[in-house]
Formats: structure tokens, sequence, C-alpha cells
């Protein structure tokens, strides 16, 4: 047997598991998207987008989502360069000291915040104790912002970590006895060498904040519709696969887009 086969043979299962779980369940939304139960081909639930509900959600959906990715880049950064001048050894003590508190279950993690924010909850009990006024926050924009920004701020700071690290002491060092201010090596040396470590986390954080659903769910107490939140009722209560999978499919080509239009592409 000869070695291309043998890693034909071993690369089998992966092949078997993105046909089945990613191809066909694609084709499967392409095919609800493009055909009613009769089987005509038509593009009303593709053009459904344009009812003022949907855009409505859209709209705020992607502004959440740009905002969360902002807010992420500016907590990351610098978050990155005081662990890089921590020194604390292993880089994968570092690592786990981010990772770690992911480990706790998506669904808790989000209820946590439901304790905190709510009217009666620690944040305004905190707030009482200091003689300041309450902060309605519950079931707001304000509290899912502040989960979408919680849940995915690791997934902004590993990868600019890891930008971080790779940049060698030798050419920052270089840099300063050059003459460069710390601002200059900051802006010069040390963002463009980084770029691919915030390009990265960048993408990584839009995504999955475009798509959220289940975060304005629990924090926005039903109040707030996300683009997401629509795609999983047509889905899972109206049980309208059709309109959920044209919705479906313009969200695919807005990641697309924002992934493509990256400016670190």
């Amino acid at each position: 047997m000869s070695a291309k086969t043998k890693r034909s043979l071993l690369a089998s299962p992966y092949i078997f598991w993105i046909i089945l779980f990613t191809v066909v369940p694609f084709i499967m939304l392409l095919a609800y998207a493009f055909f009613n139960d009769s089987g005509a081909l038509t593009g009303e639930y593709i053009a459904a987008i344009a009812e003022p509900v949907h855009l409505k959600a859209l709209w705020l959906s992607i502004r959440l989502s740009i905002l969360c990715t902002l807010i992420c880049l500016v907590l990351s950064y610098p978050l990155a360069l005081c662990m890089r001048s921590l020194h604390l050894g292993r880089r994968l003590i570092q690592t786990a000291i981010v990772i770690v508190p992911m480990w706790m279950n998506f669904v808790l993690r989000i209820m946590s915040w439901q304790l905190i924010l709510s009217k009666n909850g620690i944040l305004n009990t905190f707030l009482a104790a200091l003689g300041l006024p309450p902060q309605d926050l519950g079931n707001s924009v304000y509290a899912i912002i502040i989960g979408m920004v919680y849940d995915y701020l690791p997934f902004m700071l590993l990868p600019i970590y890891n930008s971080v690290m790779t940049v060698g002491n030798d050419v920052l060092e270089a840099a300063r006895d050059l003459g460069a201010e710390p601002l200059k090596v900051l802006v010069k040396i040390m963002l463009p060498l980084t770029m691919p470590g915030i390009v990265s986390g960048i993408i990584m954080v839009f995504t999955p904040a475009l798509t959220t659903f289940a975060i304005s769910d629990m924090l926005g107490g039903g109040k707030v519709m996300l683009i997401g939140n629509i795609i999983e009722q047509e889905f899972l209560s109206t049980m309208n696969w059709h309109l959920g999978s044209g919705l479906s499919l313009i969200l695919m080509i807005f990641v697309l887009l924002g992934i493509l239009l990256d400016p670190g592409e």
C-alpha cells in the first residue's frame, strides 16, 4: 500500500465527518431556502429579509456585534501587553488563566449575569450599600452587550496574546536604543507585528456575536430581538424551516462579508 493511499485512508473519517455534518446540512439549508413545500423554486424566503421586523433585527445584530468586537479589542490588547510584561513563567500558565473560566457551562455563566444585573441583583445591592441609585440593566441591550463581551473576550485575547508573545524583546530593545518613544514603539512596531492576531481575534468575535441568540434570549428577557432569535423562532417555534433557512443564508452572507472586508485582509 502506497503512502498516498495510507494518507487517504487516514483522512477518510474526517472527510466523512465534514460531508455528513457540514456539506449535507448546507445543501439542506439551500434546499429549504430556495424551494417551497411543493418543490417549486422561489426567492420569497430570501426576500423576507427586507421585511421591517427582519431588517430591524439584522441591523441591531450588526451594530451589537461591531460594538462587542471593538470593546473586546480595546480590552484585550492592553491586557495581552500586561500579560507579556508579567513574566509569569510558562505561557501555559497565562493561557490557563484565560481558559479556565470558560470550562464552566455557558448557560451557567450567562445566568450568573442575570443574578448580577437584575433589579434586585448583586449590582444594585452593592450600589444601595454605597448610597448610589440603582441601575436597571436587566433585560436590556446593555445587559446583552455585557454578556457578549464577557463570553467572547477570550476569543479576542488568546490570538492577540499569542501574537504579542512572538515579538522578540531584541526588536523592542533595538527600537528603544534608536530613540523611539514607547508610544512610537507600540504604533510602529508592536501593532504591525501583531496584526495577524488582531485580525484573527476580530473574526473570532464578530462571527459568533453576529449570530448569537442564546445571550440575547437570556439577558434580553425576550424584549430585544436579534436576527439569531428570529431564526431560532422560525426553526423551533413556528416550524417554518423555509423562512428560517432563507434568513440563515442571508446571515451567512453577512458573516462572509465581515470576513472578506476585514481591514487586515
